[in-house]
């Protein structure tokens, strides 16, 4: 929408939010540890109140943004209730409630019989991951439906839409036949090799908007005091997987982007959960222990870099870093503080920021630049960290070279 300022959520959707949306707040919310923002009843972390309510007025003033959204969700309505148990075949359990994906990136062996052990084709997806023998389509899905239900029953305030949300996530969470187990042990596998990975963790990020939704549905009541308190239980479970697990300490000591969404997702997940202590101990480490040994100098990521799709993965980890950022908030650390020379979330941000608009100028492979379709993807997902860095550090240059520097002014005025 020319004109507007879009509001990035943290679960990648671009709402449309008018500058007046936020002049007229005299001042931001404040995100109380596990209580979240709590703004009209809402508990989220990453999705502030001040979009969120931009993107219901925008809604009730643009009938096509409305019929956009409103489309979208009539056709939520239509699928669903997803289950891991949907799969033909279980994980190498038994059972079907445990999550079961393939890496990306692994590819049959053509000179073996069975294409056994798998082989690495780094940036070039299997699309055989994608089908219903695995999950992780599933999973995309129903984060997906969410979302759209949540915040369409958000702009309309037409009860189908949150019921059928709360539908969904008690099938994903809650009813014993179908709930997904709390781990990712078969995640990421690689046939012939490895029955999941550590990296199978970051297909969690599939879970953030979730959480986000979850909170934006509170006022509608659908999602019953019962039913909230078993998926609160099972993000508990999960953290408690996550520092516990073989899976989850091998990601812990990742030293890429891997690394760097495990302390968002864990912190995300924990404050959901609400043990704001686990939250507050990841911020605390953050800047010294995770990010800044991946951040150079000149601020690059050179274990993204050195990948075959460089601008997305350093996108993609400064995403994270800026959410980590966004939770700190929650639990009273700031990270947002300090130049590039003393914050190299900062660093880094700045010099992605630099190459937004002179990409053919980014001095490492991309295989993603050279296809236009995916050059439009590449760019929509570092739009989205650039803006949110930009509320984030209150710095309206960083904002994507499309919204006009008047209508980012709000960025400057709110003090943290």
């Amino acid at each position: 929408m020319r004109g507007a300022v879009r509001a990035v959520l943290a679960g990648g959707l671009l709402l449309a939010a008018l500058p007046a949306a936020h002049a007229a707040t005299p001042a931001p919310a404040q995100c109380k540890g596990a209580e979240g923002y709590l703004a009209s009843g809402q508990r989220t972390f990453l999705w502030r109140p001040e979009w969120l309510a931009a993107q219901r007025t925008a809604a009730a003033s643009d009938a096509a943004l409305r019929q956009r959204l409103i489309r979208g969700a009539d056709a939520a309505l239509r699928r669903g209730p997803y289950s891991v148990t949907d799969k033909p075949r279980a994980a190498g359990s038994g059972d079907k409630r445990d999550y079961l994906s393939i890496g990306p990136y692994w590819w049959p062996d053509t000179s073996k019989p069975d294409g056994e052990p798998y082989r690495r084709r780094d940036g070039q997806v299997n699309p055989e991951r994608n089908g219903d023998r695995f999950d992780v389509q599933r999973l995309g899905a129903f984060s997906r439906d969410v979302e759209t239900l949540a915040l369409a029953w958000h702009a309309t305030g037409d009860v189908r839409y949150a019921e059928h949300a709360a539908k969904l996530l008690r099938a994903w969470f809650v009813t014993a036949e179908t709930r997904m187990n709390p781990n990712l042990d078969y995640a990421q596998a690689v046939p012939g090799a490895s029955a999941g990975r550590p990296e199978g963790i970051i297909e969690a990020t599939r879970l953030v908007p979730v959480i986000e939704a979850i909170g934006v549905l509170g006022p509608s009541k659908a999602i019953s005091a019962d039913d909230q308190r078993a998926i609160e239980s099972w993000f508990a479970d999960f953290a408690t997987w996550m520092a516990a697990s073989p899976n989850g300490k091998g990601q812990r000591a990742a030293r890429n982007n891997h690394g760097v969404y495990y302390d968002m997702l864990l912190g995300q997940f924990a404050l959901f959960a609400r043990m704001d202590n686990v939250t507050q101990r990841l911020a605390q480490d953050f800047l010294t222990r995770r990010l800044g040994p991946q951040i150079d100098a000149a601020g690059t990521l050179p274990a993204e870099t050195a990948r075959t799709r460089s601008w997305h993965y350093s996108a993609f980890t400064l995403r994270a870093g800026v959410q980590m950022a966004m939770l700190g908030d929650c639990v009273g650390v700031d990270l947002w503080q300090g130049d590039g020379k003393a914050n190299p979330l900062r660093r880094g941000v700045d010099y992605l920021a630099g190459y937004r608009t002179k990409l053919d100028a980014w001095p490492f492979k991309d295989i993603d630049l050279a296809d236009p379709g995916r050059r439009a993807r590449a760019m929509t997902e570092s739009d989205t960290m650039l803006t949110l860095a930009a509320w984030g550090f209150r710095d309206a240059r960083l904002m994507p070279p499309e919204v006009p520097a008047a209508d980012a002014g709000w960025l400057v005025p709110y003090p943290r």
